[in-house]
């Protein structure tokens, strides 16, 4: 993965404890300038979407240390140790909701991981055998970022990777779509799952723009797991384009993976499966950013309108086709790594 090495950096002044100096002495080379609130930027839009991903880091504190049920890829969400990363994947739902959308670390690593043990001792234990993890309570920790991308910024996340090691009642989750090397020397000892992303590599190249090649994500997953990591896989987004061709190249993925993933780690592999989750204002900003790519993801003629949660215009595959999709992808991959159980699909 490419080194992340911002040219300016914002920070509120409540970021400024141990870790958020550390990160200034890394980046050292960069121009810094003071913010009242790590939410309100000065205008960036003249950077560009793409460069101040690359130039531009801001430090805040994360003061709402909520956790939202999930169910899905883990028990619970946890408060955000970081919010957005370095890639430009053209689907991605965190930067719907901000015109440009650098990385904002948040540096009050300790009071998170002081919120999680709280959360994890006032929840029932033993904990009810789940997809999700027969044993443990799964957090996800990576959902609005990468912690792949994180760890280059701060030895936090390391702080993070050691509590979960040694916590009797939980573990850690993320997805990546980045392999970063420094991670296989923190010795999780399977108390952190890793999930790396994949969907086949001609799709990867036109829309998860700024990330780690596919062929790189699957020769990483038996290095992942010989460091200790648990081991999963991330079908996100299924994204359904020229007739036949999405399930030819899904089903050679899928032959790609079972080449390469060593026997001990299929034992303990499982995947998710999400079909694309489009949204209207974002396809209007990805035909000047990325024309291209746009094209695999909007097509109306197969999809229809949903709202999301936060009230934003989505747009997701139709009912009737989206089941037949479903129907399809099960079969290709029942034929082609029955091994790796679905946890969930949708």
């Amino acid at each position: 993965m490419h080194s992340f090495q911002p040219k300016k950096i914002y920070y509120t002044a409540d970021a400024l404890n141990e870790v958020g100096k550390k990160i200034l002495q890394r980046f050292s080379d960069a121009e810094t300038e003071p913010i009242k609130q790590h939410n309100r930027l000065p205008d960036l839009s003249e950077v560009g979407h793409f460069k101040v991903k690359s130039d531009v880091l801001v430090l805040g504190k994360l003061k709402t240390l909520t956790f939202r049920e999930n169910g899905r890829s883990a028990d619970y969400i946890a408060p955000s140790l970081a919010n957005g990363c370095t890639g430009g994947c053209t689907y991605c739902y965190v930067d719907r909701h901000k015109q440009v959308n650098p990385i904002t670390f948040f540096t009050n690593t300790d009071e998170i991981i002081a919120a999680i043990d709280k959360h994890v001792y006032s929840l029932v234990w033993p904990k009810k055998p789940l997809q999700t993890d027969p044993e443990y309570y799964i957090y996800d920790l990576g959902c609005n970022s990468d912690l792949s991308v994180d760890a280059t910024i701060s030895e936090a996340i390391l702080k993070v990777f050691d509590f979960f090691r040694q916590h009797p009642r939980a573990k850690g989750s993320f997805a990546t779509k980045f392999v970063n090397p420094g991670l296989l020397s923190y010795d999780p000892q399977r108390k952190v799952r890793i999930r790396f992303s994949l969907m086949p590599p001609s799709v990867n190249k036109a829309v998860d723009i700024r990330t780690d090649d596919i062929e790189e994500r699957l020769l990483a997953i038996n290095q992942f797991y010989e460091a200790g990591y648990e081991v999963h896989v991330n079908f996100s987004p299924v994204i359904v384009y020229g007739g036949k061709q999405w399930r030819q190249d899904y089903r050679q993925l899928f032959e790609q993976l079972n080449e390469i993933v060593k026997p001990e780690v299929k034992a303990q592999m499982k995947c998710e499966v999400i079909f694309l989750t489009h949204n209207r204002g974002q396809h209007e900003a990805n035909l000047d950013i990325n024309p291209k790519g746009e094209q695999l993801l909007w097509q109306p003629a197969w999809q229809e309108d949903k709202r999301s949660h936060m009230g934003g215009h989505n747009i997701r595959y139709r009912h009737d086709l989206k089941a037949e999709m479903i129907k399809i992808f099960r079969k290709i991959h029942a034929e082609t790594i029955p091994w790796c159980k679905i946890r969930y699909i949708f």
